[in-house]
């Protein structure tokens, strides 16, 4: 997927860099698969404000994702390779021969007419979903269920993926994207092939009111804030801010979060690169 930069003949022209839509054949999604998506503003329930910098933004109608995969044995045909404004990665809409229309995430390398298929059955080609008991060890894959059954939660965004590194009894070894390792159940299903989309980290937006048309509202400095307002406030003149922490004191850069009696940190391997 290659990006394009603009000729700067706006200021905001000058830095921007645009993806070039190649793999998108389809411009209007498909009407059964949509949803209506309410903007929340950051606020909860209680219309209090949860999550800050949220507001505006353009509308949206929600894509429904099959993340389950859980049509085995039925062949389906991919019919487009759609925009989501609701993820990085690209969607692919696949027709079953039953009738039924899909979406699912696309990986690199899905074309239009490609047969796709899910189940132990399935060859292990791009797009196709296989319990990992069936997939070649080495193998490159995405959409990862944690739990069977449960759908896909690990390498969903643009450009991401996973590695089946070993298989022992029922658990499998898997390298994320973050470089830990993990054990995971080999009758958990995974999609062969990457994640689409992945010169997405390469965009730039160019100007502020792109991250408005995306809902993201501006964001001021904890440094240039008052000490009643944040940890990291106050001081004469130009002052550092003192340790990096967020707005509640919890220091950030390195410091762990994760709770030392996490009942799933006996199927982590290695972890995290620092």
């Amino acid at each position: 997927m290659p990006v394009r930069k603009l000729k700067p003949i706006t200021p905001a022209q000058r830095f921007r860099v645009v993806n070039e839509f190649d793999e998108i054949t389809s411009s209007k999604p498909e009407k059964s698969l949509l949803e209506p998506k309410k903007s929340t503003g950051g606020r909860n329930n209680k219309g209090r404000m949860t999550i800050r910098h949220r507001g505006g933004g353009h509308k949206r109608l929600y894509r429904v994702i099959d993340f389950k995969r859980n049509k085995f044995d039925v062949p389906a045909t991919v019919k487009s390779i759609e925009y989501d404004p609701n993820r990085s990665a690209f969607i692919a809409l696949l027709e079953y021969k039953d009738g039924e229309k899909r979406y699912i995430i696309a990986q690199n390398g899905i074309k239009i007419g490609q047969k796709i298929s899910s189940g132990e059955s399935s060859s292990p080609e791009v797009g196709n979903a296989l319990p990992l008991s069936k997939i070649p060890l080495g193998t490159i894959i995405s959409c990862i269920e944690m739990q069977p059954g449960r759908g896909a939660i690990i390498a969903r965004s643009a450009g991401a993926f996973a590695q089946l590194m070993a298989r022992e009894g029922k658990l499998a070894t898997i390298k994320l994207p973050s470089g830990e390792s993990r054990l995971i159940q080999t009758s958990c299903l995974a999609t062969i092939g990457a994640v689409s989309n992945s010169d997405h980290q390469l965009l730039v937006s160019g100007k502020a009111g792109r991250s408005r048309w995306l809902g993201i509202r501006p964001r001021t400095r904890p440094v240039a804030m008052n000490p009643v307002d944040h940890p990291m406030g106050g001081g004469e003149g130009k002052a550092s801010g003192g340790h990096p922490r967020s707005r509640n004191g919890i220091p950030a850069k390195g410091f762990r979060t994760r709770s030392k009696t996490k009942a799933s940190d006996k199927f982590i391997i290695e972890r995290r690169k620092k």
